[in-house]
């Protein structure tokens, strides 16, 4: 039996729920074992309609996750996305000391292997930063890190975890972009096997309504554990 879908706000034409680690928001191209955890269906037969998922988050990242009700919802809405008419604000904890004053990366990126370059913007400010008594590399005796708000002003696929890669500042726990020497430090010491990355709040104007609208899903345990143990401070 699937797991209820946590709904953090809903209406007539949108539904908008928190999404947890390991479940994909519809279905894809890979092994069929893999194809259980379905936001799509699982929504689905939670509410009782069909539902059209609006924007993508990778399967281990977290948060918010926005569906329309209908086609005709979903049309209205859906090219927003792309545009700063949807402000998407991400939390991630990321290896190193990230610069004090907030910053923009700007560097395109290909969908894939052969595809042409795409623009491509993450705003970025830092929150808050440690130093732990843990070495995580031969190099050094200690390891720091870093808990950041990222803002994809553009909307690649995995761009925050690549645009993070890029400055040498890999999400704790991405396993595709990431320093598995970190991935591995941090399955050892903390017993985590999780993208460090959360989708915590999303602003619009309401496609129909025509209010502003702002949702944030809580940070899920195992964040907050890491928090806790890195003693990475996170303001109210």
């Amino acid at each position: 039996m699937n797991p209820l879908l946590n709904v953090i706000y809903e209406d007539e034409d949108y539904i908008i729920i928190d999404k947890p680690a390991g479940v994909l928001v519809h279905k894809t191209s890979i092994a069929k074992e893999e194809q259980k955890l379905i936001a799509v269906q699982i929504l689905r037969d939670q509410i009782g309609c069909r539902v059209y998922p609006l924007h993508r988050i990778d399967r281990p990242t977290t948060g918010i996750l926005v569906f329309a009700k209908s086609s005709e919802a979903a049309g209205l809405f859906q090219p927003l996305f792309p545009t700063d008419a949807v402000k998407k604000k991400y939390l991630a904890v990321v290896r190193g000391f990230m610069p004090e004053i907030p910053g923009t990366i700007d560097s395109p990126l290909k969908k894939d292997l052969h595809g042409e370059l795409q623009e491509a913007r993450t705003e970025y400010s830092l929150i808050s930063k440690s130093e732990i008594p843990y070495s995580s590399s031969p190099r050094y005796k200690t390891s720091r890190y870093s808990l950041i708000r990222a803002y994809p002003i553009t909307g690649r696929m995995h761009q925050i975890r690549r645009h993070m890669a890029h400055l040498r500042h890999y999400i704790i726990g991405d396993t595709t972009h990431g320093d598995n020497k970190q991935n591995n430090f941090f399955r050892a010491q903390f017993d985590l096997n999780n993208l460090l990355l959360h989708a915590f709040q999303l602003d619009f104007i309401h496609p129909k309504k025509q209010i502003p609208i702002s949702v944030t899903a809580p940070l899920p345990s195992h964040f907050l554990e890491i928090l806790k143990k890195l003693e990475l401070e996170l303001p109210l």
